[in-house]
């Protein structure tokens, strides 16, 4: 840091989005890497425009009374769990103080109302999907060089921010509960042994690409081991090893994908042992999870948020209810008990088979599903062949929704909106929108991702009289 600028005694007074502390020099806002509300630092520049900077810690001068040791050894390298050096206390309170700036800044919302944000009832081992990548160029730390670690460059773990062709080797990872970190070291100390090859991300070639593993509340286990380009034998090799070494997977899967991207939405599942697909629970209702299939990644809190939504909006039993952007029909299902009907409409055709399967595994008869892009789908026709909504329930994703939707909405003049948000600013400006109809009566955060900035957000809105 000898050439960079030095600004001594900022103090931390905010958190920005991406996990940044802010505080001010003069009148340049400074956006400092691991600082945390509270922290009073000396700070290297490495960034600078007009009117912001981002820095990084060069002297800790104050310790803020919110800061923690992290838990895990990765934590700084890896682009996870950003806010570990965070009381969980302090992050609640910062998530809930970004709700209530973006509704207000950005929508003119009245936040005085905003109910206590819901914490996650688990702060570690809490997500119930992890995607790893196998790289034959691994991020090397300082530690590794040090030690001299620097000749296996093979690993299997997450990329490293801003380097797409870089990979972190990932020991123990604290998001999903074992046997995750065990499945993925075996998996991986055993291609190494056996001279499997490792994906190289620039040059597209190499054996092994990524490995998902799914669990759920029901104990099931997925595994699902994306190859490239394997020579002969390697799969049922590998395959034959991580089915003889966990037999409590209940789902072993591969696919072949020679894309130049990761994405498996396009690509063909092979079950190489078990059912292609696990169950997740929720009141007694089950809903089946395949390898593509969209499930929110914290279990025990999605629960929660559901029961919240289906709180707010306050059914008897007779209401239509419309829900948007509507995945695999999980809210729709989970609803269904307490309405007359519910309509689901989602753009992806395989998550709404998944809907609809749903509702027959859980005896659900007055679910109807449809695929297409909502702005289209949510027309004059569409709204008079099913009926006029008495409650719309919408959980768009980060982006929001479009503003033809938005205008539909207003137009359909539904007595009550539910709208469930992962972006508090991309809610904050559709509400603003529909404020000139409706009353926003309720908002309510919830953590979903612990030691993350990320957080949902539940608003109920009513018609006016």
């Amino acid at each position: 840091m000898a050439n960079q600028k030095i600004l001594e005694e900022l103090h931390v007074f905010d958190i920005a989005e991406e996990g940044k502390g802010v505080a001010r020099h003069e009148d340049l806002v400074v956006f400092i890497e691991k600082a945390i509300p509270g922290d009073v630092v000396d700070a290297a520049v490495y960034k600078k425009k007009k009117k912001f900077a981002e820095a990084k810690i060069h002297a800790l001068k104050v310790f803020s009374e919110d800061r923690q040791d992290p838990f895990c050894t990765h934590f700084g390298v890896c682009g996870g769990c950003k806010w570990q050096h965070m009381s969980y206390t302090a992050q609640l309170k910062y998530k809930q103080k970004s709700v209530s700036d973006a509704l207000q800044r950005l929508g003119g919302i009245d936040v005085s109302g905003v109910e206590d944000i819901l914490p996650s009832s688990e702060t570690s081992y809490y997500r119930n999907k992890l995607e790893y990548t196998f790289s034959n160029k691994r991020w090397l730390t300082d530690e590794d060089i040090a030690s001299g670690l620097d000749k296996e460059m093979n690993a299997l773990g997450f990329h490293v921010p801003l380097r797409f062709d870089k990979i972190l080797d990932i020991e123990h990872c604290y998001l999903q509960a074992d046997p995750s970190n065990t499945i993925r070291n075996s998996i991986r100390d055993f291609a190494l042994e056996h001279h499997i090859s490792f994906y190289d991300l620039r040059a597209h070639e190499g054996a092994l690409r990524n490995l998902i593993i799914r669990t759920s509340s029901t104990g099931e286990i997925m595994v699902i081991v994306v190859f490239a380009y394997p020579e002969e034998g390697q799969i049922e090799l590998l395959m034959s090893y991580v089915e003889k070494t966990f037999p409590q997977i209940t789902s072993l899967l591969y696919i072949v994908n020679q894309k130049k991207n990761d994405t498996i939405f396009d690509q063909e599942v092979n079950v190489y042992r078990g059912e292609p697909f696990i169950f997740e629970e929720m009141e007694g209702l089950k809903f089946r999870i395949g390898p593509k299939s969209f499930y929110q990644t914290n279990s025990l809190q999605a629960y929660e948020l559901y029961k919240i939504t289906r709180d707010f909006a306050g059914l008897s039993g007779n209401e239509l209810v419309y829900d948007l952007y509507t995945g695999t029909g999980t809210i729709a299902n989970f609803v269904a008990r307490s309405t007359k009907e519910v309509v689901g409409v989602e753009y992806v055709p395989s998550a709404i088979e998944d809907a609809k399967i749903n509702s027959q595994i859980n005896n659900i008869h007055n679910t109807k599903f449809y695929a297409g892009d909502m702005k289209d789908v949510l027309n004059a026709d569409f709204i008079a062949e099913h009926g006029k909504p008495d409650v719309v329930i919408t959980d768009p994703p980060r982006a929001g929704m479009h503003a033809d939707v938005v205008a539909r909405l207003v137009e359909m003049e539904a007595d009550k909106i539910v709208y469930v948000s992962c972006n508090a600013a991309t809610q904050a400006r559709d509400l603003a929108l529909l404020t000139d109809k409706y009353d926003v009566v309720r908002i309510k955060p919830v953590d979903m991702f612990p030691h993350t900035q990320h957080v949902e957000n539940v608003v109920l809105l009513k018609l006016k009289k």
